[in-house]
């Protein structure tokens, strides 16, 4: 291949581009991903611990609490902290899913390894370190793993 600095600098204006859109997918997701664990995480726990008081204190515990609130009906309470437990549930099983079924770790954690790859491509181009046949077969391989990325637009 042609070894002009015009290539070279061609070559490094796409691994620019790519890493671009490496960082702008990977501000979305990481939140995202971060978020989607934190509702699984704390939906799960909260749900848990509705159901605990009832479990552990029995019908002890809901007369308590149905005084606390002035209820008549001490059923109340295990009703209202059940269905709080189910929603809490669904939202924790629906942020898991959400997570698993878009394969969303993973995806976050190639767009990492990518960027990363490609930033130490950048510099070894930069500095004339690589032939440029061999910095294109590298660019080409960490673009392959990051080919969900492509397509977006850099904000």
């Amino acid at each position: 291949m042609d070894e002009t600095s015009d290539t070279r600098q061609r070559l490094s204006t796409r691994i620019d581009e790519k890493q671009q859109s490496i960082r702008s997918y990977l501000g979305r997701e990481r939140p995202r991903r971060t978020r989607l664990a934190n509702i699984s995480i704390v939906g799960s726990a909260l749900a848990a611990a509705l159901t605990a008081g009832p479990a552990f204190g029995g019908t002890g515990f809901t007369e308590a609490v149905a005084g606390i609130f002035n209820l008549s009906d001490d059923s109340l309470v295990w009703r209202v902290l059940c269905l709080l437990a189910v929603i809490l549930s669904v939202a924790a099983a629906l942020a898991t899913n959400f997570a698993t079924s878009h394969s969303l770790a993973d995806r976050v954690s190639a767009a990492e390894t990518a960027g990363a790859q490609l930033e130490g491509l950048q510099v070894a181009l930069n500095f004339g370190h690589i032939e440029i046949d061999e910095a294109v077969k590298l660019y080409q391989q960490y673009a392959t793993q990051v080919a969900f990325v492509e397509g977006l637009s850099a904000h």
